[in-house]
C-alpha cells in the first residue's frame, strides 16, 4: 500500500543572510533522505523546487533579501502543494530555510477555504523587514503569512493573509524577552495563541496540544499546516542551526506533540526546515530528527485501510 505522504524537497537558503558564514539547510532534504526518511515514512519525493540565484544585497523597497526569488519560489512550490492536496496526500516539504512555509501556506490557500497554522518553532520570526537585524525572509515568515506589509510577500497572488492570525497557534519559541519589541508588535500582543516553551514544560505537551488544536479546529477552518523548525529542538541534541539558543524541547517532546497534531485528523502537511548538515558531520542531529519526524508522522505514513462496510 503506497504511503499517504508525498516529500517535496525544495534546498534553498534564499531566506537567510550569509554575512559571517553560508548557511546549508539547502542540504537538509539530502542529509534526511540519507538518514532514512523516505524508507522509513514509505515516501518519495515527487517535486523538488530548486530555488533561483542568491542576492546578498537587502532589496531597498522590501528591506529583506532576495524577496522576489522568495515571491518565485513560493509560486512553484505552491504548485507543488496544491498537486499533491489535490491527489489526496499529505505534503512533507523539505526545506531549505523558512521562507518555504509561504509557499506551502499559498498552496494550501489555492485550494480555497480557511487553514490553520502550528508554529512550532525556536524563534516567533515575526519581525517587520525594516527591523529585521539580518534582512532574511526565515526570520520574517510569520509576519508575512500572517498578511503583513509589504504585500510582495505578504499578499502572494492578492491572495494575504496566508493565514489569519487566530487561526495560528505558536509551539515551543522561547525568544528572549525583548525580542520583537521594535515596532512595537509582538506575536504575544496579537490574537495568535502563544505557548512558549515555558507554557509547554509547565502545563505538559498533552494539554498544551490540546489547546493549540482547539484553535486549529476551531469552527470554519478546514485543516491546519505544520511549521517545524528544528531549533525548537533543545540545543543539546539539534546544535546544527543558523541561531542558537539554550534549551528547546527534548525529542521525545516534540515528536509525542507532532504526533498528537498528526493525529488530530486535520493535518494538511508539514514543512521542515533550518536544520544544517554542513554543521552536523557525524550526522547524529539528522537521525534524531528523522526520528521525531517518524515517531510525530508514522502512523500517516500509509493511508488507513477500508472498512468492511465500504467499498
Amino acid at each position: 500500500m503506497s504511503s499517504a505522504i508525498s516529500l517535496i524537497a525544495v534546498p534553498t537558503n534564499l531566506g537567510l543572510n550569509r554575512a559571517t558564514r553560508t548557511p546549508r539547510p539547502d542540504l537538509l532534504p539530502e542529509a534526511l533522505l540519507e538518514a532514512g526518511l523516505g524508507r522509513r515514512l514509505g515516501a518519495v519525493v515527487e517535486a523538488t523546487v530548486t530555488p533561483g540565484p542568491y542576492n546578498p544585497v537587502r532589496d531597498p523597497d522590501v528591506h529583506a533579501l532576495n524577496p522576489h526569488g522568495i515571491v518565485d519560489q513560493s509560486h512553484r512550490l505552491a504548485d507543488a502543494v496544491e498537486a499533491v492536496r489535490r491527489a489526496g496526500r499529505i505534503p512533507l516539504v523539505l526545506g531549505g530555510d523558512c521562507s518555504v512555509l509561504l509557499g506551502a501556506l499559498l498552496g494550501l490557500k489555492r485550494l480555497g477555504g480557511r487553514h490553520g497554522l502550528a508554529f512550532l518553532d525556536g524563534h516567533t520570526d515575526f519581525w517587520p523587514p525594516e527591523a529585521g537585524p539580518l534582512g532574511g525572509v526565515a526570520g520574517m515568515d510569520l509576519w508575512f503569512a500572517t498578511g503583513r506589509a509589504p504585500a510582495i510577500l505578504g499578499n502572494l497572488e492578492g491572495r494575504g493573509p496566508l493565514v489569519r492570525d487566530e487561526d495560528v497557534a505558536l509551539l515551543g519559541v522561547r525568544d528572549p524577552d525583548d525580542w520583537g519589541a521594535v515596532e512595537g508588535e509582538h506575536a504575544r500582543d496579537t490574537a495568535m495563541a502563544y505557548l512558549d516553551l515555558d507554557t509547554l514544560r509547565r502545563d505538559g505537551i498533552a494539554a498544551s496540544a490540546e489547546r493549540a488544536l482547539k484553535r486549529l479546529r476551531a469552527p470554519g477552518v478546514e485543516d491546519f499546516w505544520v511549521h517545524l523548525d528544528a531549533d525548537v529542538l533543545d540545543d543539546a541534541v539539534m546544535p546544527a542551526v543558523d541561531s542558537r539558543q539554550p534549551d528547546g524541547l527534548r525529542p521525545g517532546e516534540l515528536g509525542e506533540l507532532l504526533a498528537r497534531l498528526a493525529g488530530s485528523g486535520g493535518l494538511a502537511g508539514v514543512d521542515v526546515t533550518i536544520y544544517d548538515p554542513s554543521l552536523d558531520p557525524e550526522r547524529r542531529a539528522a537521525r534524531v530528527l528523522v526520528d521525531v519526524l517518524v515517531e510525530g508522522l508514522g502512523t500517516l505514513a500509509s493511508p488507513p485501510r477500508k472498512r468492511q462496510s465500504e467499498g
